[in-house]
């Protein structure tokens, strides 16, 4: 394997000085014809490397050579996928190491859809062309969203296909991420290494992304608290844009707090509580309206692994993580009761508020209004009389009370609507879309509706000329949007 000069890559790769146990040295298998397809020249400026070089370094993004520094491996993690608890690792995703910007920041580099690694269970370990290309724009549109999120570097074709159904156009994706550390990454070292493999996980993830509290006097159990914490808020934030995850296993749940795996996530359209969109999510286990219980029964199952850590007395271990849990729903109520405040245009706090909230999704459910569209309509002043839920005496109602409460505050209604414009999304990716564009790029090489999608993505607060015709409602459809995992 060819390893370059710097281009201004600043690896390291202290994720291998853990144990053994938690990784498996492997090599990027080497594609026939790799091209850039997809490039993210403001990230690439944020982590400080040679855009001008690496724009077209598709030998570098295919893995056919590797960055200066780069010690290529697979991650061995554990998981409960739906459920059910099983042994995973990364299956066809290699980490290159960790590039440290200039700030001193370390960003995990990961080529998605590398090839096979022990880990692969029996898969290709490759990754088609447009499942990489939604990740890179649904990654994407959730940074600009300003929700904690791993981002897209690039993605290159590999002039090869690969085969699901049917065959496919192969692709790469190179991810980016504060780290790879996942829940279930503490469950494979509570299942399958020693106490010490534990310990040694946890005052790595406590060094990388907790270090304020190394000094507490229980260490471990304020660490949890930690994840806690930034988990809660995260699924606030995603409640609060309509986003629908899809597979929220153990594996998908990182100790960063950042979203990870977008495969068969989608943003919803009509405002439904019971809304699921993946194809293998029969049950509706990981549906919108269930997310906050699900974040919840993941971190106890975070709890089960690190529990030996937080007291050796098993009975006071118990306890701890208990009370721990016992806020996790405090926290996200909270950070989502304050959020729909923000989209309310409602500063301070009033005991009126939760009901005027509630009161209007009660309202958007009956009338199966757009979740996004209603909350861009309640900023903009602007209600399209063609829609059933402006139309309704009962919504009239209701706006005159919410009139009423943002009367009722010092700030000025100009402020609130500036708050709203700052919290409600003038757009998303909506579904349809995304469709279009990937189908476009897949299937014509005709990149343009993707990459002006994602140009108003990258603000979508703006509420610009541009993002007006990405604000349309989709046509009504034959049959529910489904997504798929691309596996």
């Amino acid at each position: 394997m060819t390893i370059t000069s710097n281009e201004g890559w600043n690896f390291d790769n202290s994720y291998q000085r853990l144990p053994g146990i938690f990784y498996s040295r492997v090599q990027p298998t080497a594609v026939a014809d790799p091209k850039v397809v997809l490039f993210n020249h403001d990230l690439a400026k944020e982590l400080g490397i040679d855009a001008s070089i690496l724009k077209d370094s598709a030998d570098l993004f295919s893995g056919n050579r590797l960055p200066s520094g780069a010690l290529p491996i697979a991650q061995a993690y554990a998981g409960h996928q739906f459920g059910n608890f099983t042994m995973l690792g990364d299956g066809r995703a290699i980490l290159l190491g960790e590039h440290i910007d200039q700030a001193g920041e370390r960003h995990d580099i990961q080529l998605k859809g590398s090839g096979k690694t022990p880990y692969s269970r029996g898969g290709d370990g490759r990754a088609a062309l447009g499942p990489m290309l939604r990740e890179y724009l649904i990654s994407e549109a959730m940074h600009g969203l300003k929700i904690p999120t791993n981002r897209s570097l690039a993605v290159v074709s590999t002039g090869e296909s690969v085969e699901r159904e049917v065959e496919f156009p192969g692709a790469i994706l190179t991810r980016v991420a504060s780290s790879h550390l996942r829940v279930g990454t503490f469950q494979y070292a509570r299942q399958w290494g020693e106490q010490e493999d534990l310990k040694k996980l946890a005052d790595y993830a406590i060094d990388r992304h907790y270090p304020e509290v190394k000094e507490e006097e229980q260490k471990y159990l304020a660490f949890f608290k930690a994840v806690i914490k930034n988990q809660a808020q995260l699924i606030a934030k995603w409640q609060l844009v309509g986003f629908i995850h899809g597979v929220m296993n153990t594996d998908n749940v990182t100790i960063s707090g950042e979203t990870i795996d977008y495969g068969p996530c989608a943003f919803m359209d009509t405002y439904d509580k019971s809304t699921v969109f993946s194809s293998i999510d029969r049950q509706g286990r990981y549906a919108y309206g269930n997310q906050p219980d699900i974040g919840g029964w993941d971190l106890t199952r975070f709890a089960e692994a690190i529990l030996p850590l937080i007291d050796h007395d098993t009975q006071k271990a118990l306890a701890g993580a208990k009370q721990a849990l016992q806020e996790y729903l405090d926290i996200y109520e909270e950070a989502w009761l304050s959020g729909m405040r923000k989209k309310l245009g409602m500063f301070g706090e009033n005991e009126e508020d939760l009901e005027l909230i509630y009161r209007l999704l009660d309202l958007m459910e009956q009338h199966k209004a757009d979740y996004t569209n209603t909350f861009r309509s309640l900023t903009l002043g602007q209600f399209d009389t063609d829609i059933r839920l402006f139309q309704s005496n009962m919504f009239k109602k209701w706006h005159v009370k919410w009139q009423a409460r943002l009367a009722d505050q010092e700030e000025t209604i100009e402020q609130a609507q500036q708050l709203m414009k700052a919290n409600n999304p003038s757009i998303i990716p909506r579904n349809y879309l995304v469709e279009d564009a990937l189908e476009k790029a897949v299937s014509h090489h005709d990149y343009s509706l993707l990459e002006k999608l994602l140009d108003a993505l990258a603000n979508p607060y703006a509420y610009t000329e541009n993002q007006e015709e990405f604000a349309v409602l989709p046509p009504t459809p034959d049959r529910p949007f489904q997504t798929f995992c691309g596996t």
